[in-house]
């Protein structure tokens, strides 16, 4: 018997079967994998060069009178960045004291407790969602105009603190709902059919399981918080201060304060200080960033 032949009008085309490893890669792919390259080199080039001119410049000071002096603007020699790398330490610790616990506890509402249906909820989503794009100098205008004259707190390690809290707020709050919502659905379910709480099982399970993606996003606003120097200048942050900080009421500067002041100067010694004082809060926001990376290494869990 002769097979059935197979009429060509109803022959169906079939996929092109994908290439093989091997089998060549067309140009337009291999043009746009350079570009990508390109693209990454000419990035890193610019950092690595900028790191070395800064290092190079600030050689010659890089020594224990950075953090051991007070700043000197008659003789650049002696003068050091004491009262800006503590009063940098103040602000900092106020600003995470203020916005981290709030932030993931607004995480939390939105993530397990809100209702999105309610109009209430989605204006709070919506409203975080463009406080994260708007520019710092704003923030800075109101502390200016609420924190420091209206509420009365003037121009102190408070107002800074609280002003870049509602800079980095919307940080912590998107990056602790993304961990949060990470968590599988399946450790939920599975705590509250043991017989647990809805807040037993966030506690318990949710959190702990979410600890290195909170972590990771707070210490990386924070990072973003430190090197902020428009809304400070706006509160009133000093840019001279030979004393540091001895509470919340204090007056105060920061590193980005005190390098914007030296690095305008006419005399060349500034310039190599100015770029001293850069290295040091390079070293602390690295310090930041490796504590971030350690965190999210030591809790992380595979699922």
């Amino acid at each position: 018997m002769s097979s059935p032949t197979v009429d060509r009008d109803l022959a169906v085309d079939l996929p092109e079967a994908p290439r093989l490893k091997g089998q060549g890669t067309p140009w337009r792919e291999r043009f746009f994998q350079l570009s990508l390259w390109a693209s990454l080199a000419v990035g890193v080039v610019f950092l690595a060069s900028l790191l070395v001119y800064v290092v190079v410049e600030a050689w010659p000071r890089l020594d224990s009178r950075i953090w051991t002096n007070f700043p000197d603007i008659i003789d650049p020699s002696s003068a050091g960045a004491q009262s800006a790398i503590m009063g940098t330490i103040w602000v900092i610790a106020f600003t995470a004291l203020y916005c981290l616990p709030t932030g993931i506890l607004t995480a939390i509402y939105l993530e397990e407790y809100a209702d999105p249906n309610r109009w209430y909820n989605r204006a709070i989503e919506i409203n975080i969602q463009n406080l994260a794009a708007v520019p710092s100098i704003v923030y800075g205008i109101l502390g200016l105009g609420v924190i420091s004259r209206g509420l009365g707190f003037g121009q102190t390690v408070l107002t800074a603190s609280l002003t870049l809290s509602l800079l980095v707020l919307p940080v912590v709050i998107i990056s602790s709902r993304e961990a949060i919502r990470a968590v599988p659905q399946s450790i939920r379910q599975a705590s509250l059919a043991l017989g647990a709480t809805q807040w037993q099982t966030i506690w318990r399970q949710v959190l702990p399981a979410a600890v290195p993606g909170m972590a990771t996003g707070s210490i990386l606003a924070l990072s973003r918080a430190i090197g902020e120097a428009a809304p400070l200048l706006l509160l009133g942050g000093l840019t001279f201060i030979t004393f540091n900080p001895t509470g919340v009421q204090s007056p105060f500067t920061v590193l980005p304060i005190q390098i914007f002041n030296w690095i305008s100067q006419s005399r060349a010694e500034f310039v190599s200080l100015a770029s001293a004082a850069i290295v040091v809060l390079l070293v602390i926001l690295l310090a930041m960033n490796s504590l971030a990376i350690w965190l999210r290494n030591h809790f992380s869990r595979r699922w």
